[in-house]
């Protein structure tokens, strides 16, 4: 028998344009050498200038969909994005912990790129009490990552960036990966925070145009690399180089976000377009 490729059980909710989603998952996982299993949490309307509409699943589909694929298969690491209600959560939650060992890279879709609301506040708040303490690395954007930080008690509360993190990894995971991609900045920059404060900074240039489904390649990037025996420092590294590179091949199939090409290696080195005619 030949030797099995690192196995991720992917969470998420299913996006028709392939962009993002459990589709960016399946997609992103597999480009890196990984063998996808995939749990739909919730079924969307979509395409690539927004989010219509999203029906969440019944929450015991959604548990047995993982416990049926985990007590056949060995799994390496758990990738969760868009969850689609506090009962999925609370499900989810149950499930991995579970397997405590096994690492969970938590994305936590908030809202769409074109900001479509994903997440109502007591999933925030679920979000905080059941699934970010089981987590190994959590990869929230500015907007997500003050969102799951703020204090509800205090309205002007406005913590930096810094603070955030440290509010995040108080709630009990082990990293916190903020990323700059929503900024003005002239470059995007990341930075992963770790009990112990900042861990890594990486700098990248900030690409034209806006992109269906960076943030699932990046946390399902970070779960392959894991998956593949790379340290969290590490695999944030190489993970940030191929969600660029699949950003900067990206194509633009519909009238909204361009979407990354997942699978830009495959193409040769200088590889020409195809002419029109």
């Amino acid at each position: 028998m030949p030797q099995l490729p690192p196995i991720v059980l992917a969470f998420a909710a299913s996006d028709p344009t392939g962009g993002a989603g459990l589709q960016a998952d399946i997609l992103t996982l597999s480009s890196m050498g990984c063998h996808p299993l995939s749990v739909v949490t919730a079924i969307t309307v979509q395409d690539t200038m927004g989010v219509e509409q999203v029906m969440p699943l019944d929450p015991e589909w959604v548990a047995d969909q993982a416990r049926h694929v985990l007590e056949d298969m060995p799994v390496d690491a758990f990738k969760v994005g868009v969850v689609g209600s506090v009962e999925i959560i609370t499900a989810i939650a149950e499930v991995v912990s579970d397997y405590p060992d096994i690492p969970l890279v938590l994305d936590p879709v908030l809202a769409s790129g074109r900001g479509d609301e994903l997440a109502s506040e007591d999933m925030v708040s679920a979000l905080r009490e059941l699934l970010v303490p089981q987590t190994t690395i959590i990869t929230p954007n500015v907007m997500e990552a003050r969102r799951l930080a703020e204090d509800e008690h205090d309205e002007t509360d406005e913590p930096d960036l810094e603070q955030c993190a440290r509010r995040i990894l108080h709630l009990g995971c082990e990293y916190v990966l903020i990323t700059g991609t929503h900024g003005s900045t002239p470059q995007v920059i990341n930075t992963l925070y770790g009990q112990e404060g900042v861990v890594r900074t990486d700098v990248w240039q900030r690409l034209p145009g806006s992109y269906h489904g960076s943030g699932c390649t990046l946390a399902s990037a970070i779960a392959a690399t894991i998956a593949n025996g790379l340290s969290v420092a590490e695999a944030v590294k190489e993970a940030q180089e191929y969600t660029w590179q699949a950003l900067r091949a990206g194509f633009r199939p519909g009238m909204g976000q361009l979407i990354p090409d997942r699978f830009f290696w495959a193409k040769e080195e200088g590889e020409d377009e195809p002419q029109q005619d």
